[in-house]
C-alpha cells in the first residue's frame, strides 16, 4: 500500500513550483518596467529644465526604482532559471535599511512602527537581491505585529569571515511547531486575519542569499518576537 509522497519530493515539488512562479512573474513584469523607465528618462529628458526642485525629484525616483525592480526581475529570471546572475558592489547596510523602512512604513500604512540600530557595515553584495531579502523580512515584521507599536532592532557583528545580521521585531512570535515550516514554498503562517500572499517571500529570501554565498535563519522566536539572522561573507 501506498504511504504517499515522501517530503523531500514534496519539498521537491514545492521548490519548483516556486521557481516557476518567480519565472513567470519576473518575465511579465519585463515589459511594464521597461516602459515605465523609458517615459520617465523622456519625460527627464523634455522637462527636466521646467520642473521643481521636487518634481524633479520625483521623477528621478521614478526612473531609479524602476531601472533597479528591472534589476530583480531580470536576478530573479535567471535564479529561476538556475543560474542566478550576481552583481556584487559595495553596499552601505545602514542607508538601505533607513530607505526600505521608510518604503514600507508608507506602503503598509505602519506610521507607528519604529526601527533602530547602531553603526552597520558595508557588504559587497549585490544591491537588488539583498534589498528583496531585507524587505522581505523586514515587511514580516509590520505584517505578524502584536499589540504594541511596531519595534525592529538590527546588529551587525563579525563571525569569522562572514558578517551576521541580526534582525528582531516584538511581533507575535512563532510557534515551535510552524518554526520548521516558515521557510516552505507558499506556507503561510496560520493566523485568524489571514495574511494575503503566495507564502513565498522567506522561502526566495533564503535562495536569494544562498546565491549570495550567505543564509537565512530563524535563530530565536516566542511571545515577545522573533529574530531572524542574516550570514553574508565579509
Amino acid at each position: 500500500m501506498s504511504s504517499g509522497p515522501t517530503p523531500t519530493a514534496v519539498s521537491s515539488t514545492s521548490e519548483e513550483r516556486m521557481r516557476r512562479f518567480l519565472a513567470t512573474a519576473s518575465h511579465d513584469l519585463q515589459s511594464p518596467l521597461r516602459h515605465i523607465a523609458m517615459y520617465a528618462e523622456i519625460l527627464l529628458d523634455e522637462l527636466g529644465e521646467k520642473l521643481d526642485s521636487e518634481q524633479l525629484e520625483s521623477l528621478t525616483a521614478i526612473l531609479q526604482k524602476a531601472q533597479t525592480a528591472q534589476r530583480l526581475t531580470k536576478a530573479l529570471m535567471s535564479f529561476a532559471a538556475g543560474t542566478p546572475q550576481v552583481s556584487p558592489a559595495p553596499v552601505e547596510l545602514g542607508p538601505l535599511v533607513d530607505g526600505l523602512w521608510t518604503e514600507l512604513k508608507t506602503e503598509m500604512g505602519a506610521h507607528d512602527a519604529s526601527i533602530g540600530h547602531g553603526t552597520l557595515p558595508t557588504l559587497n553584495s549585490d544591491a537588488a537581491l539583498l534589498s528583496t531579502v531585507l524587505k522581505n523580512v523586514l515587511g514580516n515584521a509590520l505584517l505578524y505585529r502584536g499589540a504594541a507599536d511596531p519595534r525592529v532592532d538590527l546588529a551587525a557583528e563579525r563571525s569569522g569571515s562572514d558578517w551576521l545580521i541580526h534582525i528582531s521585531d516584538n511581533g507575535r512570535g512563532i510557534e515551535p511547531v510552524h518554526q520548521e515550516r516558515i521557510f516552505e514554498p507558499f506556507w503561510k503562517l496560520p493566523q485568524p486575519d489571514a495574511v494575503t500572499g503566495p507564502g513565498l517571500g522567506l522561502t526566495a529570501s533564503r535562495e536569494l542569499l544562498s546565491a549570495l554565498g550567505g543564509e537565512l535563519m530563524l535563530s530565536h522566536s516566542d511571545h515577545t518576537g522573533s529574530r531572524f539572522t542574516i550570514r553574508l561573507p565579509a
